[in-house]
C-alpha cells in the first residue's frame, strides 16, 4: 500500500463534532468535498471504524445516481464522483462485532477485520504500493493504529468556528511535524498536514 492517510474537518478548538454529537455544524463546504475526493482518487482502500462504516454506507452509495436537484449541494458533481469512487474501492471496516449486511450496498466491497487485527493487517500491507490507505472520520479506530505508530499523514480541515465542547479528534498525546498548511480554495477552511513523529 501507499501512505495511511487520515483525514477529518475539526473545529478551530479541536473538535470533530458538536456537544450533541454531530459533526454537520462545521464547514463541510464544496472546498472540503474537493479535498476529500482528491484523497479518494489517491486511495486503493478505505478503512473505516464499525460507527462511521455505517452511517457512510447510509449515504454515499445513494448520492452518485440520484436524481438532480440544483439545490441540494450534496448532489454535486464532485460528490458524485466520490460516491462512484466510494462504491467501488475496497473498504475495510474494524469491528469486533459488526459486519455489512448482505442487503447493504457496500457489501461485496468491504472487509470485516477484528480490532486487534487492524494493525497486523496494515503493517502486512506496507508492501502493496497500488494507493495510499485513507481513513475518513473512524476517530477511535485512527486513534489506536496512531498509538502503533501505523498513521503516515493526518490532514485536519480546520472550520473556522470554535465549538467550546464535543469530541476532541485526538484521544492521547500526539507529536506531530507540519508538511502543510494553507487556505482551501474559495473557503475559510484551512488545510493542516502533518506527520506523526516516530
Amino acid at each position: 500500500m501507499g501512505s495511511v492517510i487520515v483525514t477529518n474537518i475539526v473545529s478551530l478548538d479541536g473538535f470533530d463534532r458538536d456537544a450533541e454529537g454531530s459533526p454537520l455544524s462545521l464547514n463541510m463546504d464544496a472546498a472540503f468535498d474537493a479535498h476529500n475526493l482528491e484523497r479518494m482518487r489517491r486511495a486503493s482502500t478505505v478503512l473505516l471504524g464499525a460507527r462511521s462504516f455505517q452511517m457512510f454506507s447510509s449515504f454515499w452509495p445513494h448520492v452518485a445516481d440520484a436524481p438532480a436537484d440544483p439545490a441540494n449541494s450534496a448532489l454535486s458533481e464532485t460528490n458524485r464522483e466520490f460516491s462512484r469512487l466510494y462504491n467501488r474501492l475496497p473498504k475495510v471496516v474494524v469491528s469486533d462485532s459488526y459486519a455489512p449486511d448482505r442487503d447493504n450496498p457496500w457489501h461485496d466491497t468491504t472487509t470485516p477485520v477484528r480490532r486487534d487485527e487492524v494493525a497486523s493487517w496494515v503493517a502486512a500491507g506496507r508492501a502493496d504500493d497500488r494507493g495510499d490507505v485513507v481513513v475518513f472520520a473512524s476517530k477511535t479506530m485512527w486513534n489506536g493504529l496512531l498509538r502503533d505508530g501505523l498513521v503516515d499523514e493526518i490532514h485536519l480541515v480546520v472550520s473556522p468556528i470554535a465549538l467550546g465542547a464535543g469530541g476532541s479528534v485526538f484521544e492521547q498525546r500526539a507529536e506531530l511535524d507540519v508538511l502543510e498548511s494553507r487556505r482551501l480554495d474559495g473557503s475559510d477552511n484551512v488545510l493542516l498536514r502533518y506527520r506523526p513523529r516516530s
